[in-house]
């Protein structure tokens, strides 16, 4: 990662603002490694409260409890947040990714809940808790594995793309067939309510609301099924592929230059890989580099 992308990224040149970026966005301090591991235990506590805020007898029971724990998580996420968006040169970069965006969908709605009277409109309250939900996507900003799967998603798209297409083409062609071999009379009204059931039993779900009735119908069904038994493995296979070959590589890191602020730093490195500086000496450095003890 070169100098170019750190300015994009914003990450600030000196001061207190690069301190709290190190902490927040690096995992490869101590500090930021403590941020991240008890920021995951506050995301988690507080998507239990929101599930068991949603079951009756609970709700009942320590519905005050619920609430002063709710307010507690969004004062935390709100800290949060605000913090990410000092620490950065570019606020509004962050704000409108995708973490910027599930960052200010775990505290939004507890405010704007404030603001709609509960008692006309209940159903927009309802709607603005279950979105608090979105916190459990924070979790894929501080686990590792999360993120090399979204990379390995990003880096399949193309041939899961073309797979996709693939299997969208077979559905439609199955379904018209079925709608012409079965008919409106055994439940195949149209070619999308066709398609419909030749999706579910592509993906073996056959939820059995149509079914088809003549032979010829049934030895459509019996190919779909094959088809899609062999076909659900071809997903797995691809990304399955992508994690194995990525595995290979160096692990990427947020070890970041103090002097150029290039990212991505071997975590055995001495110095930087870009401008020569000398990287600082982490707690989990001394181990790899035991002449840099003090």
């Amino acid at each position: 990662m070169n100098p170019s992308t750190n300015d994009l990224l914003g990450k600030p040149l000196t001061g207190w603002r690069l301190r709290l970026y190190i902490i927040i966005f690096e995992a490869d301090t101590r500090a930021g490694r403590l941020f991240d591991q008890w920021l995951m235990v506050a995301i988690v506590a507080s998507v239990a409260v929101v599930l068991a805020d949603s079951i009756h007898d609970l709700n009942v029971r320590f519905n005050r409890e619920f609430q002063l724990l709710e307010w507690a998580f969004t004062a935390l996420f709100t800290v949060e947040y605000v913090a990410r968006l000092a620490c950065v040169r570019h606020p509004w970069r962050y704000a409108t990714s995708f973490f910027g965006v599930v960052d200010l969908l775990s505290v939004l709605p507890t405010y704007v809940a404030l603001l709609v009277p509960e008692a006309q409109a209940l159903i927009d309250v309802r709607i603005l808790r279950l979105l608090r939900i979105f916190r459990i996507l924070k979790l894929a900003a501080y686990v590792y594995e999360y993120q090399a799967l979204g990379r390995a998603l990003v880096a399949s798209r193309r041939k899961i793309l073309v797979f996709l297409t693939a299997v969208m083409m077979i559905v439609v062609i199955m379904g018209t067939l079925m709608y012409v071999v079965e008919g409106p009379a055994n439940g195949f009204t149209s070619i999308p309510t066709s398609v419909y059931w030749a999706i579910t039993t592509m993906t073996t779900v056959g939820f059995g609301d149509i079914t088809p009735k003549t032979d010829v119908g049934r030895l459509i069904s019996s190919v779909m099924m094959l088809v899609g038994w062999g076909t659900l493995a071809v997903p797995t296979g691809i990304v399955t592929s992508e994690l194995t070959a990525r595995r290979l590589l160096r692990e990427p890191t947020t070890r970041t230059c103090p002097a150029c602020l290039t990212e991505g730093q071997a975590a055995e490195a001495i110095f930087c890989l870009h401008c020569g500086a000398k990287l600082p000496v982490h707690s989990t450095d001394h181990d790899l580099h035991p002449e840099n003890r003090p």
